[in-house]
């Protein structure tokens, strides 16, 4: 069974860790609160493994890594929204995760970062497929929202499923007109 990694996967990124697990993944879920960990677990208690760490302590998220992949198989696909408080997070990705075989790394970013600025910072080295995920906006009615955690979760899945270098969740323009 494949294996992947979600991190943030109990919040907003919730239905697309359970769709993970229904296409076939094997999914180690990192998520900060307890109770909607244990909430999502009972979703899919086969296919999803709660990961207890802190992303930002990167030794410690290095050795649960170690620990995951030694129980369930190398990590072949992560989905990541990492906060600006965890800039460590993905260069401990790629010194943890498989060497030696391909990965794809799905980065989940908010509606005001610069992938491009983000991209130029990171090194990725070639066995990397490194895609970049931005939630936008909703404009109806004449009125802007927010994406709620089910349009975010079904954006991701869709970006997944397209394997684009950028995909967009909702709208970024125009930008006056953001909540």
């Amino acid at each position: 069974m494949k294996h992947a990694l979600v991190i943030g996967g109990t919040g907003m990124l919730a239905e697309a860790s359970v769709w993970l697990s229904q296409n076939g993944f094997r999914v180690s879920v990192i998520g900060r609160n307890s109770t909607k960990m244990k909430r999502l677990i009972e979703k899919d208690p086969e296919g999803l493994n709660p990961v207890p760490v802190d992303y930002r302590n990167t030794e410690k998220l290095a050795e649960q890594l170690s620990q995951i992949q030694q129980k369930n198989g190398p990590i072949e696909l992560v989905l990541a929204w990492i906060h600006s408080d965890g800039p460590g997070v993905i260069p401990c990705l790629i010194d943890s995760l498989p060497q030696d075989s391909e990965w794809k790394l799905f980065h989940v970013n908010g509606s005001s970062s610069n992938l491009e600025e983000i991209k130029a910072h990171l090194s990725v080295p070639a066995h990397v497929r490194y895609h970049q995920i931005q939630l936008g906006f909703h404009l109806e009615d004449g009125t802007s929202r927010w994406l709620t955690h089910d349009e975010i979760s079904a954006g991701a899945i869709n970006a997944m499923r397209e394997e684009k270098a950028q995909y967009i969740v909702g709208t970024l323009s125009p930008w006056e007109k953001r909540p």
